[in-house]
């Protein structure tokens, strides 16, 4: 059972502090328990009917109101929110709760849910992408664990996965190779899986390997296949190098490659790099270079 202090409350619900304190006294919204050292701390339970005020409170219901309702009610009416609006921070809040509450299958209907409203780019886009920002910021600060960001990316991934294997493939022997893939250490492959569905989808021809690619087994895979481009996200220093020496190094070794590189630190670099390397802020970025 996890147990949050009222600071964590406020960063995972966006409510302040001060405000769960005083809803608490006004309303008995929830009832925190105490250590045997007599610190006050809550409960996973007290965290989803929060996360479930916070979102009804945002979208116009009084918290006086909400107090009369029953945690079940509470619940329903997020519920019917959901299925009613297309506001995207609401989707996202609700994706939240389920991975607070490790609901695999509540997780699973929504993202189908949403997938068929708005189209699967979208959904990535505009809902899962902003939700997994969410949860990075929330695992960097120790505010989920690493069990339960596994258990979100992993169902991403999979419907990511699913999407790809529902596209054909492209076997024209005229037709431009895309190769992606991730670097020694970059274990976090789910961008990387959505370029490689956008790519397959306009048709390309896309050889994917995946996450933590040894540099000597990419130039043996390059020098049998011959792809004409390379797509890679780098969120981490790869082994032994720093991330400017890594991306020239990738220039020099494959010089017959348009090669596509991203990620958070490499879009920080003010560098000027050959010609052949074309760094890239998102996925309209990608399919508007390629």
């Amino acid at each position: 059972m996890g147990k949050y202090s009222i600071k964590e409350l406020e960063k995972l619900s966006g409510i302040k502090a001060h405000t769960i304190r005083i809803w608490e006294k006004r309303y008995g919204i929830i009832k925190p328990q105490r250590t045997s050292t007599n610190i006050r701390y809550y409960s996973d339970d007290d965290l989803k009917k929060i996360l479930n005020i916070s979102i009804l409170n945002g979208h116009g219901y009084k918290i006086s109101k909400i107090a009369a309702l029953s945690t079940n009610d509470i619940s329903a009416k997020v519920m019917q929110l959901t299925s009613e609006r297309s506001d995207l921070d609401l989707l996202v809040d609700e994706l939240t709760l389920c991975m607070v509450e490790m609901d695999e299958v509540k997780f699973d209907k929504l993202l189908s849910s949403y997938i068929v409203r708005f189209g699967f780019e979208k959904t990535i886009l505009s809902i899962v992408y902003p939700f997994l920002d969410k949860v990075g910021i929330l695992w960097l600060s120790d505010n989920i664990s690493p069990i339960q960001e596994h258990f979100v990316s992993n169902l991403v991934r999979q419907k990511i996965i699913v999407a790809i294997d529902g596209l054909p493939l492209n076997s024209e022997d005229s037709a431009e190779k895309v190769l992606l893939f991730l670097p020694e250490n970059e274990l976090h492959e789910i961008g990387l899986l959505f370029f490689y569905y956008l790519l397959k989808k306009q048709n390309y021809k896309t050889i994917y390997l995946g996450q933590y690619v040894p540099l000597k087994d990419l130039e043996e895979v390059v020098n049998t296949l011959k792809p004409n481009h390379l797509v890679t996200c780098i969120t981490y220093s790869p082994r032994g190098k720093d991330i400017e020496e890594f991306i020239t190094l990738l220039s020099e070794k494959f010089y017959t490659c348009q090669i596509y590189v991203t990620g958070k630190p490499v879009l920080e670099l003010s560098s000027s790099f050959p010609k052949n390397i074309h760094i890239f802020q998102n996925a309209k970025d990608l399919k508007d270079l390629l």
